[in-house]
């Protein structure tokens, strides 16, 4: 992992140059979907298709991550409230072009009865070429985002 990015804060979620902003609903209430996400680190690849491996470092305040086709991201948590965010930014990473990039993860209870609503915002800069990519990417990841919260969803049923 060669490249280091630019160290950002929770304020980059809302003022990156690109920022993909995707919602679903789940069954589980927001206490059990936190847990899962914050928590159970080394769940994430039972139910988020793109990742292979995760575990948590630095005694939980980071997290290493690997996707499917070799990317690598070493993250910082910057924020685990319990039980409605919890966000990190990619601080070292094998891809290219990438300059700064940060997730969060947002739960509030659903509006249309018992579960949780999930907002995931993927914050995002680099270079002109990558922002347009990403933008073109957009159905794919709200896609990718869509059937990692199903199968979320799927695995706190069993629990």
């Amino acid at each position: 992992m060669a490249r280091r990015l630019r160290s950002v804060g929770l304020d980059f979620t809302e003022s990156a140059p690109v920022r993909l902003v995707f919602t679903a609903e789940v069954a589980a209430p927001p206490e059990e979907v936190f847990r899962a996400l914050a928590e159970d680190v080394e769940g994430w690849p039972a139910w988020f298709g793109a990742v292979t491996r995760c575990r948590p470092t630095d005694g939980g305040k980071g997290r290493e991550v690997a996707l499917r086709g070799g990317t690598r991201f070493q993250e910082t948590i910057l924020t685990a409230e319990a039980p409605v965010r919890y966000a990190y930014r990619i601080d070292k990473t094998n891809a290219p072009a990438l300059r700064a990039m940060a997730e969060d993860w947002r739960l509030t209870p659903s509006a249309t009865g018992p579960g949780t609503r999930v907002r995931w915002t993927f914050a995002v800069d680099g270079p002109a070429p990558l922002r347009f990519a990403l933008l073109l990417a957009r159905p794919g990841l709200g896609r990718a985002f869509r059937n990692a919260v199903r199968a979320l969803d799927r695995r706190l049923a069993l629990v």
